[in-house]
């Protein structure tokens, strides 16, 4: 396990000077998004981006924003870190049309993530179905998680949070707090889950002791599943996800509470798995992808994650899957950077976090 605020600080200072003569340009695709949230690309060349005040909004193959919000979402919980988060398209997608979107419903009292999937047909959301809700609802307006990924066996993940105020239910398997949950493309329990048939264990568990975990991607060539969460004041951590496996949170944590308190006095304990680094201070990571593109060669089988208190990406360097550095990327941006992607045609393409957010595309400079 690496401490990057140690170990690592070296090769940060260095990845900031290699990004300085790294041969890239970062070009605006599209601008007037507000807070955008997540990205994916269709077959037809265009995009879609999730605003977290609640809209889905169409990118057209020449950059332009369709007017025209996606018609039929259903209607979620809106306010401070809640709204609408992830799109992820259906594995057969060009066949079926289906996509899934995370959300928070409910109200301030009560409130939660939850995850439906529909038929994208002329830019309308037809056959809307909510497929799991996390329970119980909590109060305020924070935590979330909402990243998806799929596995090779056509199940998805979804990543959730622990409730802010509700930290030690991450460590309580009756309930959805602070977990990774596995499901069918349905929204059915697969049969083996670790919990299933175990008496009081909500059975969509797949891994817990999760803070926010808010990136998640599956390396299908070396076949693990990594993620990513926020820490409180430090302890931003990157875990490798192993189904059944209990993260630590908040028995063990390389951070301290935002009034400067102390968690816990562990920083390891047995039965807890190490995070692969941890961040310390927070860069606050809000995505995570693996870049398997053609532009960029030097990159190939790099984790990406994107931060917002850094303002930048982070280039997670693996080599024969092991930890080999990291990058600081793109800082030159100064702007709080909400989802990193891997596009169809090899670039790198980011969503700026604010009222005016931009989608970006990072290709070679020649």
């Amino acid at each position: 396990m690496l401490n990057t605020s140690r170990a690592l600080l070296l090769l940060g200072l260095l990845g900031s000077s290699l990004a300085q003569a790294m041969d890239y340009r970062i070009e605006t695709v599209t601008s007037g998004l507000e807070h955008p949230w997540s990205m994916a690309f269709l077959p037809d060349g265009r995009m879609l981006v999730t605003e977290r005040v609640g809209r889905l909004r169409i990118i057209e193959p020449d950059g332009s924003l369709n007017p025209h919000p996606v018609g039929g979402l259903p209607e979620g919980f809106v306010a401070s870190q809640a709204g609408l988060m992830e799109v992820m398209l259906d594995p057969d997608f060009a066949s079926n049309q289906q996509l899934y979107f995370s959300y928070a419903y409910g109200t301030t009292q009560a409130n939660n993530t939850r995850l439906a999937k529909a038929r994208l047909v002329d830019g309308q959301l037809q056959n809307v179905q909510v497929l799991f809700s996390a329970l119980p609802a909590k109060a305020g307006a924070a935590h979330y998680g909402g990243r998806m990924a799929f596995l090779p066996d056509n199940t998805l993940v979804l990543t959730l949070g622990d409730g802010f105020d509700l930290r030690e239910q991450a460590q309580d398997t009756s309930n959805h707090l602070g977990k990774i949950v596995r499901l069918n493309r349905d929204g059915s329990i697969p049969g083996d889950n670790p919990l299933v048939g175990q008496a009081g264990a909500a059975e969509e568990i797949y891994s817990f002791g999760h803070r926010n975990v808010q990136g998640i991607v599956y390396d299908g060539e070396l076949q693990r599943l990594y993620s990513h969460e926020h820490g409180p004041r430090g302890g931003d951590e990157l875990n490798l996800i192993e189904a059944g496996n209990n993260y630590g949170w908040p028995l063990i944590t390389y951070g301290i509470d935002y009034n400067g308190a102390q968690i816990s006095p562990y920083t390891e304990l047995p039965g807890l798995q190490q995070p692969l680094l941890h961040w310390t201070p927070s860069v606050a990571p809000s995505s995570l992808t693996l870049y398997r593109g053609a532009l960029f060669p030097q990159w190939q089988g790099d984790l990406f994650a994107s931060t917002l208190a850094e303002r930048s990406v982070r280039r997670i360097r693996m080599q024969d899957g092991k930890l080999a550095g990291q990058e600081v990327l793109f800082d030159e941006l100064d702007e709080r950077i909400r989802d990193v992607r891997g596009g169809p045609d090899g670039a790198l393409y980011l969503l700026t976090d604010s009222a005016e957010g931009r989608l970006l595309r990072v290709v070679p400079s020649q």
